[in-house]
């Protein structure tokens, strides 16, 4: 075993293990990873991530030669990379996103460049010589499974693909709900590392936040359903129990995309939403949107929002095809917006 220094940078990824355990790494240890093991590893080359995201929210510049910890797991990013845990152990892998999650890329949008390479010093250890796994970390637990009352408010935002302006439209149904001196709370219950987004909802008047990262997962790519509702139904369980409060709840990428289109077809999930935001780009992903929602998973939206509600005249075209209330996530007119998502 060797020493891994105090001061080493640890990945938002591995949010939910103490820094105070990451203390020694076994460089001979050439065990196939799985999702959640901790990695010691040093940058080799600087591609499309030039910044990491640490525990504390801060983002680090790299350089070639530093070092830090990573952790294993799977990426769904259409702007980006598709990345998966490699099936067996590598010298060298690649860094998928800010928040430190590492593997071998499987496919990658071509308007991006290559991705940062990191060369994989060895496992991180406990005293056991056990190597160290996020999902061995939990944070959230609920006493209860099931409650025999009504729970709290549920404003759910999807959207039609990533950077559609979800998280935006979160914060500001955040924002909006405690400035009307209601009880709020967040989570982001799909996507990849990065504690940006629930930072965000926090700043805008959630009291509590979370997201995967809090039940030990990097990322929620390629899990399955069970491990999906787990974590939507603890962290109601755990925030939801006063009917007189509100959750938001964010779920990441578009509504095909696997996780969020498992969660969507959910009657649990379903029964649980009080109001349904939707978010896109432009009028036409609208459009297109409001009747996908319709057909594939009988749902309708209760106001639309995202990048196209920041538009005046994406707002007009929309207004010509649909009476669907239209929430402008940079509004400040905190009742404005209330008055859409309040229950």
């Amino acid at each position: 075993m060797q020493k891994i220094k105090s001061s080493c940078i640890v990945s938002s990824a591995a949010f939910s293990v103490k820094k105070s355990i990451i203390k020694q790494y076994d460089s001979f240890n050439k065990k196939p990873p799985v999702v959640g093991d901790l990695v010691f590893g040093e940058v080799s080359a600087i591609g499309h991530h030039r910044l990491i995201e640490s525990k504390s929210g801060r983002k680090h510049t790299l350089n070639v030669g530093t070092r830090a910890i990573f952790v294993f797991g799977n990426r769904y990013a259409p702007d980006q990379f598709e990345g998966i845990v490699p099936h067996s152990s590598q010298e060298f892998v690649e860094l998928f996103s800010q928040g430190g999650v590492v593997g071998e890329v499987k496919t990658q949008n071509q308007m991006v460049g290559v991705t940062t390479k990191i060369k994989v010093l060895g496992y991180v250890c406990d005293n056991e010589s056990k190597v160290i796994n996020t999902t061995d970390y939990v944070l959230i637990s609920s006493k209860n499974s099931a409650r025999n009352k009504k729970g709290a408010k549920i404003i759910l935002c999807i959207g039609t693909t990533m950077n559609s302006g979800k998280t935006h439209a979160a914060a500001a149904c955040c924002y909006a709900i405690s400035s009307m001196g209601k009880s709020v709370r967040a989570a982001k219950i799909t996507g990849t590392a990065s504690l940006k987004d629930i930072l965000l909802m926090n700043d805008c008047g959630a009291e509590y936040v979370a997201d995967f990262t809090y039940f030990g997962y990097p990322s929620t790519y390629l899990m399955d359903k069970s491990q999906l509702f787990n974590m939507f139904h603890t962290f109601d369980m755990k925030y939801g129990n006063n009917p007189m409060n509100y959750i938001v709840i964010e779920f990441a990428d578009g509504i095909f995309q696997r996780e969020t289109a498992m969660l969507l077809k959910m009657p649990e999930v379903r029964e649980r939403i009080s109001k349904l935001v939707f978010c896109a780009p432009d009028s036409t992903a609208v459009f297109g949107g409001i009747h996908a929602l319709r057909d594939k998973f009988g749902l309708i939206p209760d106001a639309i929002s995202g990048l196209c509600s920041s538009s005046p005249l994406a707002v007009r075209e929309i207004k010509e095809f649909t009476d669907i209330p239209i929430l402008q996530s940079m509004e400040k007119d905190y009742k404005k917006i209330y008055s859409i998502v309040g229950v």
